[in-house]
């Protein structure tokens, strides 16, 4: 394991002091609220210590919309997009990934994953934001287009307004290490290695149907021999 993955899963324990009991009981939204001991980042802004609630936007876009609210849900800090990220084997437990930050910086959340799912949402960060993860943590990050960046922070932005809308159709990148920006398909991919061996529902259409047409001349000779047999016996 390297050192990067291994400060990742230090930090799900000490950056989360609690995640409510009842988290799962909204999966369609797969609402979670965490408290969180010190400063984390999220895109767009940093998130001073306390209470906050995550949540999966109701939004017709075929992306995840991620939103982050207060305590009491009457206050939006963040709405911005993700990108899904797998895992093989879902945890009953509630997830959050933390990527390194430079020296002084809080932690920036990675991806969040709710109970029992294997995939869950990997943050997109504005082009400037994504670029020092991508160069401390030595992995790709995904990025939106830096103009965009304030309509990350909007308390004021709906589901159907020009913010969002513009995030949904915006051209989504993955900023390299090296610095370079290259498409997000480029940067990650999920192996279909990964994916659980399913039987197939039918046989293969190269199936030849051989093996049925000896069985049936079998029967056929049988059948003759013993006719033989009962004719011989009748005279």
């Amino acid at each position: 394991m390297s050192m990067f993955k291994t400060k990742m899963m230090l930090l799900v324990g000490l950056g989360v002091l609690a995640l409510t009991p009842g988290a799962k009981a909204s999966e369609w939204n797969q609402k979670t609220v965490f408290t969180f001991s010190g400063p984390v980042e999220i895109p767009g802004q940093v998130l001073p210590a306390g209470t906050y609630v995550f949540k999966l936007a109701d939004s017709q876009s075929n992306r995840h919309i991620v939103q982050v609210f207060n305590k009491e849900e009457n206050h939006v800090f963040g709405t911005f997009l993700a990108i899904p990220d797998y895992h093989m084997r879902p945890s009953d437990k509630t997830i959050v990934k933390f990527a390194e930050r430079p020296a002084g910086s809080p932690e920036a959340i990675k991806a969040w994953f709710y109970p029992g799912r294997n995939y869950g949402h990997e943050f997109v960060y504005p082009k400037a934001e994504a670029l020092v993860l991508a160069k401390t943590n030595h992995t790709p990050v995904p990025a939106m287009p830096t103009e965009l960046a304030p309509s990350t922070t909007n308390p004021l932005a709906t589901i159907e307004g020009p913010e969002v809308l513009a995030m949904e159709a915006a051209p989504l990148k993955a900023e390299e290490p090296t610095g370079e920006e290259v498409e997000l398909e480029d940067a990650f991919v999920v192996s279909e290695l990964n994916a659980p061996a399913q039987l197939p529902e039918t046989l293969p259409s190269t199936a030849t149907p051989m093996p049925l047409i000896g069985i049936i001349g079998l029967l056929s000779l049988g059948t003759a021999v013993t006719l033989r047999l009962v004719a011989a016996k009748a005279k």
